[in-house]
């Protein structure tokens, strides 16, 4: 798997500065959402054909990623 950060950007004019994917105006958000619906992999890809199955797992990836940092209080 290549590192997510070669996948996940950060653009301070697109979609209020969030996680998008590749530069897309697909957030990382918006996959886990897809996701956490219960769409799969497939299924999201056949909505969004710009994305690709390697775009979803950075997505994935990045949110653990920034799970990890959280520090609860």
């Amino acid at each position: 798997m290549t590192d997510y950060r070669d996948r996940i950007t950060l653009e301070s004019g697109k979609r209020g500065g969030k996680p998008c994917i590749r530069g897309l105006r697909i957030t990382v958000y918006d996959v886990l959402e897809y996701l956490g619906s219960g769409m799969t992999h497939d299924e999201i890809l056949a909505d969004f054909p710009d994305l690709e199955r390697e775009d979803i797992l950075a997505a994935l990836q990045f949110a653990a990623d920034r799970e990890r940092r959280s520090v609860v209080a």
